[in-house]
């Protein structure tokens, strides 16, 4: 009877460990429909991420991850509405989430610039608000700071903007990171065209080392638009130091090197690397515009035909890429 009691209960142990255990394999499954979306969403496939969300969010109304990435993937492609509703179903299931807060505001923000011009004014006091309410909630929420400073700095006074609303939160910030300080100063000034205080304000920002490689190619994307091939050069170095694996270094040192007409052979390797590696995602330089930046370096090295190709590769990715279409007319009149 001993021995009946000890494998009656051995046999109940065995079986509560292998429940366990089909509970743990079970729990990866349940999460695997988000992380495939999330794999989709970082290889820039935001259509096939939608479709996986969607099936996925019928039966997990309450998980707002899957509402903020939907928004996400929807803005991804420009289609602002269904963006708003996805938004603000992950808000009002998380409303102490800064992040979520964070993504309704680009999401209003995003539809504002596209709206007429009634609907763009209450659109962008939603942004605004949005924004106040991600930094409420998180101060250490960075890219919320920035967002609500820059629109402080950017936004007229009938829809809540101004820069005196703007100036006390720069000071705060600076006291939390100076390189973030010094960032949302740069972007006010260059707000206002003032580009020698701007240009002043984000080489302070990278002496006082941006904690993340996006930050840095945010100072890079300013850098690019002002054709500062040198200090284009200091963000490539400072962002392959904090991400040894970001591609966006080999685009912004190629970009740095066309500028100075210099190493072609090793811009062009840059830049093909670049558009080999990189995903299609909004917080890197998009593909067309680094055939753009071939187009220039092939125009350096006096050969029309090729400039022309990628120029035209820029093109058929983005057909109303203003800088190739305006490249290409400068190529007919040579």
């Amino acid at each position: 009877m001993v021995r009946a009691t000890n494998f009656t209960s051995i046999g109940l142990i065995f079986l509560m460990l292998l429940t366990v255990a089909v509970r743990a394999q079970e729990s990866p499954l349940e999460k695997a429909p988000l992380e495939k979306a999330k794999a989709a969403f970082q290889k820039g496939e935001y259509a096939q991420a939608i479709e996986i969300l969607k099936g996925t969010a019928a039966s997990e109304l309450n998980n707002a991850d899957i509402f903020v990435l939907l928004a996400r993937s929807y803005l991804e492609l420009n289609q602002y509405d269904p963006a708003v509703n996805s938004a603000e179903k992950a808000v009002a299931i998380n409303p102490k989430n800064s992040e979520y807060h964070r993504w309704l505001g680009e999401a209003y923000g995003a539809k504002a610039d596209h709206a007429s011009m009634m609907s763009a004014y209450s659109l962008a006091r939603k942004t605004q608000k949005e924004f106040a309410a991600a930094v409420e909630l998180d101060a250490h929420n960075f890219d919320a700071q920035q967002d609500l400073i820059e629109y402080d700095c950017t936004a007229p006074g009938m829809v809540g903007g101004g820069e005196e609303k703007a100036q006390p939160l720069i000071e705060k910030l600076m006291a939390m990171d100076a390189a973030e300080g010094h960032y949302a100063t740069g972007i006010c000034r260059a707000q206002k065209k003032n580009y020698e205080a701007a240009d002043a304000e984000f080489a302070k920002a990278l002496e006082s080392k941006p904690k993340t490689a996006k930050r840095v190619y945010d100072i890079g994307d300013y850098y690019l638009q002002r054709k500062n091939a040198e200090k284009l050069l200091v963000v490539a170095g400072a962002g392959e130091e904090l991400a040894p694996r970001d591609p966006r270094g080999k685009f912004y040192r190629g970009a740095a090197l066309t500028l100075q007409n210099d190493k072609p052979a090793e811009a062009e390797k840059l830049l093909r690397e670049y558009l080999e590696l990189a995903p299609m995602n909004s917080e890197y330089p998009r593909p067309w515009v680094a055939h753009y930046w071939l187009g220039r370096l092939q125009e350096n090295r006096k050969n029309p035909a090729g400039a022309r190709g990628e120029y035209q590769a820029a093109l058929k990715l983005n057909g109303k890429y203003k800088p190739a279409q305006e490249a290409l007319k400068q190529l007919g009149k040579d």
